[in-house]
C-alpha cells in the first residue's frame, strides 16, 4: 500500500526526504542511510533492577515513533535495544554502588552473579509486559549486558593495545584527552570540566572527566585486569558494534545520557575502530511531575502499573505523549492524562461505532500530509492534530475515514486498527449475546418508549437498568450499552 504513495527517485532517495535533528550539530539534517536497503538504529536501554517508570518510556515511544517512521516510508529497520544487568553505577563519574547490587539488597538476594541473573530476569519480563502494553515494536535484537561480556573485554584489549587507557587500583580508564572529540555531544568543553562536587576525586585518573572501561571488583568476570566488569558505557559500545557494525545509522536515548554516556560511546567506539560511530544522535527531552526531574532517589517514580490500576491504558499514556514534540519538556499530571483518555475514547467511538472498522480508499492527500509531518523530526503533535481534522471533514465518507486511520495508526498505534470486538471490548460497549435477558427486555421497553416519546417512562427505565449494572445510551445507531 505504502510503496504507491511514496515513491523513491532514480538515484534512490524518497520523493519527500526525512529531517531529523542531529544533537551532534544541532539543527535539523536531511536523513540519508549509510545502506539505501537497511537503517541500523541502537536505543540505549533500561538498567533492570527495577520496574521502568513512566519517564524511562518516554524515550523508547518516541524510538518507536522513529523506527515505525522509518518503516512507513519504506525502509527496514535492524534495531537493537540494550539490557543493562550489572555494571550501572548510581553515578556516572564512576562512583555509588552498582545498581544492580542495589536490588540485590532491596530484595534480600544474595550479592552473587546468579542472584543478579534472577533479579534481571523479573524486571525484564515487566518491562517486556510494558512494552506490549504500549504497543512498542520490539527490537531486532535485545542485547542482554552479562550476554556481551567477551566482546566488551576485547573491546577493552583494543583500546588498551592502542593507548587510550591506563590501569589505577580500581580498574582501567579511558583517557579522554587523547580524543579530541570528546564532548561533541553538547558541545562540551573538556577543558573546563571539574570533578564534581557530589563525589569524592579520584587521585589517580588523569583528567577528571575520565571514565571507566573496567572497574575491579571481588564480583564479576575474570580479565587481564583481575575479577570485575565492564564499565556501564563499554557495554553499548560492544553490543552495538556486535549486533549492528562498527557504524551505524541512528542512536537514540534520552537527554540525560548526552554528557557522559554517549559522549563516552563515541570516544571509545571511533578509537578503537578508526570509524565514526554513529551519523545520527537524536535524543528526546525529559519528563518531569510536578515540573521535578523523575528519580527513583527521591521517591516521585510513577510506572506504568500505577496508571493502569488509576484506570488508564498503554494507548491514554502513548496518545498522551504524542500530543507533544520529543525534543519538548512535558510535565506529567493525572488531569493532563485524563485529558488525553477522553479524546483518545472519542477516537475510539469514531472507528468502532461510527464506521464500524470497515474501510474503503484511504485519502492520499490526508496521508501524504501525515508523512510530511513525521518527515518533519517526527512531528506527532502535528499529526495527532491532523487525525482531528480528518473526522471532522464532512467531505469525506467514513469508509474513506477508516481507511486513512488505519494507515496513520500503522504508525502511532494508539489503538485504531484493532478488530471491531476488540475495539468494543476497549470501548466498554457490550454485545447483545452478553447482556442478560431481563436487562435485554428492560432495554426494549425503554427504547419502545422512546419511539413512542414517553421520556418519562424511558428514563424510569433507563434508572431501572442502571440498577442491573448497565448503561445505556442513545446514539444515531441505536442504544449503544456498556457496564457500569
Amino acid at each position: 500500500m505504502f510503496g504507491k504513495l511514496f515513491k523513491k527517485t532514480e538515484d534512490g532517495q524518497l520523493d519527500l526526504p526525512i529531517n531529523l535533528y542531529n544533537t551532534e550539530s544541532g539543527k535539523l539534517e536531511k536523513f540519508v542511510p549509510i545502506s539505501d536497503k537497511v537503517v541500523t538504529m541502537y536505543t540505549c536501554g533500561p538498567t533492570v533492577y527495577d520496574y521502568a517508570h513512566i519517564g524511562n518510556f518516554r524515550a523508547f515511544i518516541f524510538a518507536d515513533i522513529l523506527k515505525r517512521t522509518l518503516v512507513f516510508c519504506g525502509y527496514d529497520v535492524k534495531h537493537t535495544i540494550n539490557l543493562t544487568d550489572f555494571g550501572h553505577l548510581s553515578d556516572d563519574g564512576d562512583a555509588g554502588e552498582d545498581k544492580m547490587m542495589k536490588g540485590l539488597k532491596r530484595e534480600g538476594l544474595p550479592v552473587t552473579l546468579e542472584a543478579m541473573r534472577e533479579l534481571s530476569d523479573k524486571y525484564i519480563e515487566a518491562f517486556f509486559d510494558d512494552f506490549d502494553t504500549l504497543r512498542i515494536m520490539s527490537p531486532t535484537t535485545w542485547s542482554r549486558a552479562s550476554d556481551y561480556v567477551e566482546p566488551q573485554i576485547r573491546l577493552i584489549e583494543t583500546l588498551e593495545g592502542k593507548g587510550f587507557t591506563y590501569e589505577t587500583s580500581d580498574g582501567v580508564y579511558f583517557d579522554i584527552q587523547k580524543f579530541p572529540r570528546y564532548g561533541c555531544l553538547g558541545h562540551i568543553d573538556i577543558s573546563k570540566l571539574q570533578s564534581g562536587a557530589r563525589v569524592m576525586v579520584n587521585e589517580e585518573k588523569h583528567h577528571p572527566a575520565d571514565f571507566a572501561v573496567w572497574k575491579k571488583s571481588p564480583l564479576g568476570w575474570d580479565s587481564r585486569w583481575g575479577k570485575g566488569f565492564p564499565g556501564w558505557h563499554i557495554e553499548c559500545s560492544a553490543m552495538a558494534i556486535a549486533t549492528l557494525g562498527k557504524e551505524i545509522d541512528i542512536h537514540t536515548g534520552g537527554i540525560d545520557h548526552i554528557p557522559v554516556h554517549h559522549n563516552a560511546e563515541i570516544a571509545q567506539s571511533e578509537c578503537a575502530t578508526g570509524k565514526k560511530f554513529v551519523n545520527y544522535w537524536l535524543h528526546s527531552e525529559f519528563l518531569t511531575i510536578d515540573s521535578t526531574k523523575i528519580s527513583k532517589s527521591i521517591g516521585n517514580t510513577i510506572t506504568l502499573r500505577q496508571l493502569i490500576d488509576r484506570g488508564f491504558t498503554g494507548d491514554d499514556y502513548r496518545y498522551w505523549l504524542l500530543t507533544s514534540h520529543y525534543r519538548s519538556p512535558i510535565n506529567f499530571s493525572w488531569e493532563a492524562l485524563q485529558g488525553a483518555k477522553q479524546a483518545l475514547y472519542r477516537l475510539k467511538r469514531y472507528v468502532y461505532e461510527d464506521y464500524k472498522q470497515i474501510a474503503g480508499k484511504p485519502s492520499v492527500d490526508y496521508i501524504k500530509g501525515f508523512k510530511a509531518f513525521l518527515a518533519n523530526d517526527l512531528d506527532t503533535p502535528s499529526a495527532i492534530a491532523l487525525i482531528w481534522q480528518l473526522v471532522k471533514d464532512d467531505k469525506l465518507d467514513n469508509k474513506t475515514k477508516c481507511a486513512t486511520l488505519r494507515i496513520m495508526d500503522s504508525v502511532l498505534d494508539i489503538g485504531l486498527s484493532d478488530d471491531l470486538d476488540e475495539g468494543a471490548k476497549i470501548l466498554g460497549v457490550v454485545s447483545q449475546a452478553e447482556i442478560p435477558t431481563e436487562v435485554q427486555e428492560l432495554i426494549n421497553k425503554r427504547e419502545a418508549a422512546r419511539i413512542a416519546r414517553n421520556w418519562l417512562e424511558a428514563d424510569t427505565l433507563r434508572e431501572a437498568i442502571a440498577l442491573k449494572g448497565y448503561i445505556v445510551e442513545d446514539t444515531a445507531y441505536g442504544p449503544r450499552v456498556t457496564k457500569n
